[in-house]
């Protein structure tokens, strides 16, 4: 008979023999989950994915999710509408349709290969499995949001983890560690696409009757890059570039992507700021950002030191090796949760290395170890709140 309420099991060395005990069933599920390619923009593929998710869900947990269009992207849920803790985690990966061909799943010795693999399949089945290690019903405090646009920033899926987080206790993220190290902080990350419209000419006859939109680009290029502050981590970075037609004419337009990177919102907004103050040198030139802006909002230290000192002591309790934290420049939806004051943990998920890269890789044993952790976490919340 399924218990109202998570089961209570005292000691975590418990929860870890069981999820020990379900090891074969784990990797089993994260082979299938790799072998179903979903990438962000393949609406198709996602949907796939999350269907099989949903399926897992029901496996493991003994009930269906909702699953349904948010924008016109595919998501789960499962649990309470308003949880007490919520558990994040996404299934679009950046890996094209026929990756899985040329990186098939594999495992050798201690390693699972395979694309999505270590961001974030592992921590999809993590957090399936640690629900059910709890034998936790829909109604019970613990709730799973998957979504399938974090690659790509979660623009569609924001408001919907907003919503879910505002009122929970604590919001672990799946995401996977660094060396095995949670993460504690994230900087904040913004995108622009920059535009530049200039005039037309002949290259050759009348060059000074055009206004070279590809000039007044590498002037923003050269400026942009002197708007970092190293000293404070915080990072303008000029990643793409497109200007012009033919090799003999004036390009009347040019569009520039730059990547900012910082660990404040102050200097979020500072970059910002002059981003949208930057003016072309000749007066006729025009620009305009016609895409991107403030992302995600830095996630600061504080969000997370509470569940981090908590997951240490119950990592330590388990006889697991030392547990660490780290700051990371990288984003995630944990940028947004805690943006929002919701205590919020992340890097919960698969212990191994390569996110994006083709020698990704997560651990077999570490599997059911972040699993069983994951469990002991929401239990202790539940039970005892943060603190």
């Amino acid at each position: 008979m399924r218990h109202h309420g998570p089961v209570r099991i005292s000691d975590p060395v418990d929860l870890l023999t069981l999820a020990r005990a379900r090891q074969d069933q784990l990797v089993a599920d994260v082979g299938e989950l790799v072998r179903l390619e979903s990438p962000s923009a393949d609406l198709d593929a996602c949907r796939r994915c999350v269907d099989l998710a949903g399926a897992m869900v029901e496996r493991w947990l003994g009930s269906s999710p909702r699953i349904f269009d948010h924008g016109g992207r595919p998501v789960l849920q499962w649990g309470p509408e308003r949880p007490r803790v919520l558990l994040l985690g996404h299934l679009d990966t950046v890996w094209p349709i026929g990756t899985a061909q040329r990186l098939p799943w594999a495992i050798d010795g201690d390693a699972m290969r395979g694309p999505g693999v270590f961001d974030m399949k592992v921590g999809v089945v993590q957090a399936i499995a640690a629900a059910a290690l709890l034998e936790a019903a829909p109604d019970d405090g613990i709730g799973l949001l998957l979504t399938t646009d974090e690659e790509i920033g979660s623009g569609t899926s924001r408001d919907l983890i907003e919503t879910l987080a505002a009122d929970a206790d604590a919001v672990f993220v799946l995401e996977a560690a660094i060396d095995g190290d949670l993460k504690l902080a994230r900087k904040g990350t913004s995108w622009y696409i920059v535009e530049i419209i200039g005039r037309a000419a002949h290259a050759g006859l009348d060059p000074e009757r055009g206004i070279n939109a590809l000039v007044e680009a590498a002037a923003l290029v050269q400026e942009a890059v002197t708007w970092a502050a190293p000293e404070q981590g915080t990072t303008v970075t000029p990643t793409t570039a497109k200007a012009g037609v033919t090799d003999n004419t004036v390009p009347d337009r040019a569009v520039i992507g730059i990547d900012v990177r910082a660990w404040t919102a102050d200097e979020q907004r500072r970059i910002d700021d002059l981003m949208r103050g930057w003016q072309p040198a000749h007066p006729e030139a025009a620009v305009a950002i016609i895409g991107g802006g403030i992302n995600r909002p830095a996630m600061e230290e504080s969000a997370g030191r509470d569940l981090a000192a908590l997951a240490i002591g119950l990592s330590a309790a388990m006889g697991l090796s030392g547990l660490g934290t780290r700051a990371v420049g990288g984003a995630s939806d944990a940028n947004f949760t805690a943006a929002i004051g919701t205590p919020t943990l992340d890097g919960l998920g698969a212990v191994g290395d390569g996110a994006h890269a083709d020698h990704e890789w997560a651990s077999v044993t570490a599997l059911p170890e972040r699993t069983a952790l994951l469990a002991a976490l929401c239990q202790t919340v539940l039970e005892q709140g943060v603190r």
